[in-house]
């Protein structure tokens, strides 16, 4: 009882954190001009304060200290020290700007230290596609490029009103649930801090008006390093724990695969147009579902239920068809519902264009005929 005691702390003094700090950094964000400029690439089309990341870095941080207090937290330091680096290298870039392979660089020392010397690195698939234990220098390079890998694709979803805080909630909350029914609950509560900020965060990005904030890189780059830590941890304890999840690698696909199969999908995109995998575009899920809603919110809600029907599927099935079958049928399906966007707007795009040329060739007979007259 004690522990979701804890859990419930966790969530609430997050959440009201961030719900009452906000308010004070969109003063200050306006006093000192601190905004986000919408471009030709910019979903938003309004001036908008982006340093939404500081609420939810306070908050979670606060949070964990608070609920952990009688905890042995040794293991969290880590993490702690990585979150850090990424919240001052987020704050840096929203205020100041950094350049992308400064970004990288830094995100490949932090990948590098919380691997090598906090552990969290992928030693065993168990069992997905045959391979169990994976050899130590292998296993440090995995885990680096996962973990840069993820940061980067959380950061790349943040694109429309609601979507990386909805996703990070589903995520933080998915994998909140799980840690506590295997006993882990260092992990639970630290997962629940963060869905707290997330949630009071949610409601000041999607439903402000005056009020409106941004999480910027800030926000986005501490989801990132905080979700690829938890899915590395989920994957390693999960087959061991007292209640053993089957199939944890597959799992932990079907709990982060929106950010995953978007950010693959756009790389693949831009590298086929031999342009570099980092150059934006509008190519993104989001991207395309906002040309076909008109609607940050309906295009944010559409992305997040379609990830929350998955991890449950996936759930129901882990144990009937395996993690191997599991793993690979997530990747095509993945693949083919985000593609589906697409596939509308060029089917939309091509009717549009035989119209437009039937009534040119219409307007033409007619003319001809006028003439012929």
């Amino acid at each position: 009882m004690v522990v979701q005691i804890n859990i419930f702390l966790s969530f609430v003094i997050s959440f009201t954190i961030v719900f009452f700090v906000i308010p004070k950094i969109i003063d200050v964000s306006r006093i000192k001009k601190l905004f986000d400029v919408p471009n030709h690439r910019s979903a938003a089309k309004q001036i908008v304060p982006t340093l939404g990341g500081i609420a939810i870095y306070a908050g979670f941080r606060l949070s964990q200290i608070v609920s952990l207090d009688s905890f042995n937290t040794n293991e969290l330091k880590y993490m702690s020290a990585g979150v850090m680096v990424m919240f001052l290298m987020g704050l840096n870039d929203d205020i100041i700007g950094i350049s992308a392979k400064t970004k990288l660089f830094i995100q490949v020392l932090v990948a590098s230290y919380v691997v090598i010397f906090g552990g969290y690195q992928i030693e065993n698939l168990h069992g997905l596609f045959g391979i169990n234990e994976i050899e130590y220098f292998t296993g440090i390079i995995l885990s680096i490029f996962v973990i840069v890998g993820i940061i980067n694709s959380l950061n790349l979803i943040d694109g429309i009103d609601g979507l990386a805080s909805g996703i990070g909630i589903i995520i933080t909350g998915v994998f909140g649930v799980l840690f506590l029914n295997i006993g882990d609950y260092l992990y639970a509560i630290t997962c629940f801090s963060l869905t707290g900020s997330l949630v009071a965060f949610f409601l000041y990005n999607v439903f402000g008006n005056t009020n409106k904030i941004f999480m910027g890189d800030t926000g986005s780059l501490i989801l990132g390093i905080v979700v690829a830590l938890i899915t590395i941890h989920f994957i390693e304890v999960a087959p061991v724990s007292n209640m053993a999840v089957n199939g944890s690698t597959a799992i932990a696909l079907a709990v982060i695969i929106v950010p995953v199969i978007d950010t693959l999908r756009v790389f693949a995109i831009r590298i086929s147009q031999k342009r570099s995998p980092f150059s934006p575009d509008m190519n993104h899920i989001h991207h395309n579902l906002l040309k076909l809603t008109g609607s940050h919110l309906t295009s944010s809600s559409i992305i997040i239920a379609v990830n929350g029907l998955i991890i449950l599927v996936s759930f129901l099935v882990i144990d009937q068809i395996g993690s191997n079958l599991l793993f690979c049928i997530l990747l095509i399906s993945g693949f083919t519902l985000a593609s589906i966007p697409a596939y509308i707007l060029k089917w939309q795009d091509i009717n549009t264009s035989i119209k437009k040329e039937d009534k040119s060739i219409f307007a033409l007979s007619i003319f001809t005929k006028k003439s012929k007259d």
